[in-house]
């Protein structure tokens, strides 16, 4: 992925010397507002503070008169936009989401999810704190879920349901990472604090920023004024996640450095990353098909086995215990599919807005047959665990 990346956008570098602290101090760092806010709750009590919370996401801080403090504090702050903020642009940014289509949900899937278990340490949390009981279709379909969520229409607006969801996540890292640091079996010096700044960010532009350029390379053009649209949507949920403005921008090409240099860092595979890769590679065979549901299974297998391959390489795939020798055969075929597909919208009359639409409805559709029709909810295992 970090050589695709480099071909696509030859200006990102590696980091200099001040960039490597400034990572490894990231490795060490959580989040500054959430963190004393769970400590709070969990003296007060997690039932019942956790109820005035969600009750605060939803219908707002002042219908909670016996709110904690910190929980108002929390909110208020919250409810006050970023200066930068601008609403116009997110609704930019998520309307070119819409028109990645499923290609985007793919590449999120098979390239940053996939990818991403070459980071060690954070498999090392999501183990202890029950993915591998949870099975990959439940992750998989959680993560998909939230990045909807957060490019509904209205969904980052104030108590919509991206803003809500993306709170929720933020709430949840803070319960896992007061749990999984205070175990005696974590290294914090090996492995850092567990879900820690270089983390959240490595995974909000994997979930946001990836998919959007993987679609490109596959074939969808986009405009710079887009791109940069979603990225200013990516800054604003990292804000609200509560990833550190450092390793927040407005520019697709400088969130495509920041990745790239963040997971120079993180990307240390071992024993874990064969075990977290494998389930979500066989995942495909496991989908409740309607019907050819044997060889629907084995097509979408290999589809995505391809796109692995593809962006992530043969050494990535070997790392992660995959097989390492398909052909790339999906994203070859899909290019001049994709190219011409949104080509022709482009010049008629309309024509982004039905793909956006069309693309939306595929991505629904995508989501429901991970869940056999049934609503992910977002991180329940994780907070029981917690």
């Amino acid at each position: 992925m970090l050589g695709r990346l480099h071909k696509v956008m030859p200006s990102i570098t590696p980091p200099d010397a001040a960039r490597w602290q400034q990572i490894g101090r990231a490795l060490m760092e959580g989040d500054r507002r959430m963190d004393p806010l769970v400590a709070a709750m969990t003296r007060n009590g997690i039932r019942e503070s956790r109820a005035q919370f969600e009750r605060a996401l939803r219908d707002g801080i002042d219908t909670v008169p016996d709110a904690l403090p910190e929980l108002r504090g929390f909110m208020n702050a919250i409810g006050t936009p970023p200066p930068w903020l601008d609403r116009d642009r997110l609704a930019r940014g998520a309307a070119l989401f819409w028109r990645c289509g499923r290609n985007a949900l793919y590449v999120g899937r098979d390239v940053a999810l996939m990818g991403g278990y070459q980071a060690s340490a954070f498999n090392r949390t999501l183990i202890l704190t029950g993915a591998l009981q949870k099975g990959p279709t439940r992750r998989l379909a959680e993560t998909v879920q939230w990045s909807l969520d957060c490019t509904a229409q209205g969904g980052m607006d104030a108590h919509g349901i991206g803003w809500r969801s993306t709170l929720t996540v933020r709430f949840i890292h803070a319960l896992v990472r007061r749990s999984v640091a205070a175990r005696p079996d974590w290294k914090m010096t090996e492995w850092g604090l567990p879900i820690n700044q270089a983390d959240m960010a490595a995974t909000l532009y994997g979930a946001l920023t990836v998919p959007i350029l993987g679609a490109r390379m596959m074939g969808m053009p986009q405009s710079r004024q887009d791109r940069d649209a979603a990225a200013h949507l990516t800054r604003y949920v990292g804000w609200l996640i509560g990833v550190d403005e450092t390793w927040l921008t407005d520019s697709e090409d400088a969130a495509a450095a920041q990745l790239m240099q963040l997971l120079l860092s993180l990307n240390n595979p071992d024993e874990t990353s064969a075990l977290m890769a494998r389930p979500l590679a066989e995942e495909p065979l496991q989908r409740p098909y309607p019907n050819f549901a044997w060889l629907r299974g084995r097509l979408q297998h290999s589809k995505h086995l391809s796109i692995s391959r593809a962006f992530l390489g043969k050494a990535a795939m070997t790392r992660l215990g995959l097989p390492a020798n398909g052909l790339p055969w999906y994203p070859l075929l899909t290019m001049p599919l994709t190219l011409g597909y949104h080509g022709i919208a482009g010049l008629l009359p309309g024509g982004k807005s039905r793909v956006a639409t069309a693309g939306r409805a595929a991505q629904e559709a995508y989501v429901r047959q991970l869940v056999a029709d049934s609503p992910a909810v977002i991180g329940q295992s994780a907070t029981a665990a917690a």
